[in-house]
């Protein structure tokens, strides 16, 4: 009988094998990166499983030099909104702006609740106040080393991780396609100011037991070796503070640098010297942390500025923002005397702790410029080593690659050429260069344990501008008209019209801002409003209605050539025809 069950199931096997219908195939796990690729900052990124939709941070961009006007940058979240129903959570990697910085306004559009550390989620209550978002939205702090679950398909571990800000994180994101783990910003820093070193034994056991793909930062990944640790800036501070007995000493840091104002505060605590916070984003900052237990202190450190001058100098340290050379941050109003409580004096020690972002090397060049002329004694990075990276170099991004071991790698978090290197560097890991997906914001990466599929420009991404209270209606028409116009500047033409038959009953008066100074140009303007005449000879019958558009048009061409022969320039020209009726 047993001998006759083996054969029966051997036939029915081959049986089935003939009959059995196609298997059905295996879900696929979206990667829709929304932000963060081929640029800086405006980091978020969607995954997606069936009918649910996880995002890891949503963060700002900081305009660039020809962005006129424009306050941040914000990611396109039109593909979010269109699938709000689809949202189970979004998870934070870390508090910085590039992060965090755009919640507020993806917030205004879809209700999700957001997942982060304790620090991450002060910061974020922080800005959700100043947007009257706190009461509506639902923020759930997870430890590192804790898992949650988001939504049926979504399971995500919070692994501890350095950075230059505490309480950052990796994530590990299991879905039924597979493991993510994503990098978040890190740095493999094994002396951390606060806290324990990265959770390096966790990512290898997600390594161990197979990890789908892998996502990681790309900063520094252009910079050989290691990147130094946090703690080597406190020796370097002792120094500086010890040398420096007489003076008053400031220091211009990265808001979001808790463990590197922790350090300053400790030298000044061991000084007995009282510390003063200026800057809007610092001063949130620092009471986030402090009311959260991130700094310490001995009680009466702390003073307001009002208070700096009932002290002598060698009292006082100031800690301050503008490590960028920001226009209207605390360090620049301050080197330009426009700081209604602190101005400069000879004799002041200013430590700029920051190495400039690209784009921002002449900003924080001025600063420094205009603090030596009022006589500051002025240390920056160049000159001593007053600041170390957050973000790892080559050889510990390659210690986490070689750990995960993913079937799949997608950069992230960089400008190109940095995604590119980031590629090489996985190849050189021995990965295949089939396996590496270097993608843009708004491409799709499908994929699973058998296959991975990379499908470019699939929804709608790109950049929104903030400007004021508006939110996205500065787009790029508007752009290059303030771009045209700080170039070249403006003239307006007035005109006075009969309604029926055209005729000028008034001007033309040409109006100049920007491009001549009338008063000085008057043989300039004079011949300009003769031009403007002859053009409005030739509009005569064109009267009325929708007519006074082709006598703008003719007074804009004839007025632009006239400039153009005459000054090789073209301001932006603005004819005003106001009709009356005789």
């Amino acid at each position: 009988m047993a001998y006759n069950k083996s054969i029966n199931q051997k036939t029915h096997r081959g049986t089935a094998a003939k009959t059995r219908a196609p298997k059905a195939q295996q879900p696929k796990l979206k990667v829709i990166p929304l932000g963060g690729l081929h640029e800086i900052g405006k980091n978020i990124t969607a995954f997606e499983y069936e009918d649910e939709i996880l995002v890891v941070d949503c963060g700002v961009a900081f305009p660039e030099d020809d962005m006129l006007g424009i306050d941040l940058v914000i990611p396109d979240f039109s593909y979010l909104v269109k699938n709000k129903d689809k949202l189970v959570g979004i998870a934070l990697t870390h508090g910085h702006e590039d992060h965090i910085g755009s919640l507020p306004y993806l917030l205004r559009e879809v209700k999700v609740p957001i997942y982060g550390t304790r620090l991450t989620i002060g910061l974020v209550e922080t800005k959700l106040k100043e947007h009257n978002l706190l009461g509506s939205t639902e923020r759930i702090n997870v430890n590192a080393g804790e898992t949650v679950k988001l939504g049926k398909y979504f399971k995500v571990e919070f692994i501890r991780s350095n950075h230059s800000i505490a309480d950052a994180v990796a994530l590990a994101i299991t879905t039924p396609a597979g493991v993510v783990i994503h990098s978040g910003d890190f740095k493999v820093d094994y002396t951390p100011v606060q806290g324990e070193p990265i959770d390096l034994q966790k990512l290898a056991e997600y390594g161990r037991k197979g990890v789908l793909l892998f996502m990681c930062e790309s900063t520094n990944v252009e910079r050989p070796g290691y990147t130094m640790s946090e703690s080597t800036i406190g020796k370097i501070f002792e120094e500086i503070f010890e040398n420096s007995a007489d003076q008053r000493i400031m220091v211009a840091t990265f808001s979001s640098n808790i463990d590197r104002i922790q350090q300053i505060i400790n030298c000044a605590s061991a000084r007995d010297r009282k510390v003063c916070v200026v800057g809007r984003s610092m001063t949130n900052v620092v009471k986030a942390a402090r009311e959260l237990g991130y700094i310490s202190y001995k009680e009466g450190t702390f003073i307001e500025p009002a208070e700096l001058k009932n002290y002598e100098d060698n009292r006082l340290v100031i800690i301050t923002t503008g490590s960028q050379g920001e226009t209207m941050s605390a360090l620049s109003r301050i080197a330009s005397n426009e700081h209604k409580q602190i101005e400069v004096k000879p004799g002041d020690k200013i430590i700029i702790s920051a190495s400039p972002i690209p784009g921002n090397e002449k900003n924080v060049s001025h600063v420094i410029n205009e603090l030596l002329k009022k006589g500051a004694d002025v240390i920056y990075d160049g000159l001593m080593d007053v600041h170390v990276s957050g973000h790892a170099r080559q050889e510990e991004i390659k210690l986490l690659h070689a750990l995960i071991k993913p079937k799949y790698f997608m950069p992230v978090h960089g400008e190109y050429k940095m995604l590119k290197t980031h590629e090489n560097l996985a190849r050189t890991m021995g990965m295949d260069k089939n396996n590496i997906f270097v993608m843009a914001n708004g491409d799709m990466l499908e994929l699973n344990s058998r296959s991975a599929k990379h499908t470019v420009g699939a929804v709608t991404s790109g950049q929104v501008f903030v400007d004021g209270l508006g939110v996205g209606d500065v787009g790029n028409i508007v752009l290059r008209d303030r771009r045209h116009l700080s170039q070249d500047g403006l003239m307006i033409v007035v005109v006075v019209m009969d309604t029926y038959t055209g005729a000028v009953l008034r001007g033309p008066d040409i109006i100049s801002r920007g491009f001549v100074y009338v008063r000085e140009s008057e043989e300039l303007i004079s011949e300009a409003r003769e031009a403007v005449r002859e053009a409005l000879d030739e509009c005569r019958g064109h009267a009325g209605g929708s007519e006074w558009s082709y006598c703008k048009t003719v007074i804009k061409d004839t007025l632009r050539d006239y400039l153009w022969k005459k000054t090789k320039r073209s301001p932006m020209i603005l004819p005003i025809i106001m009709p009356v009726e005789l």
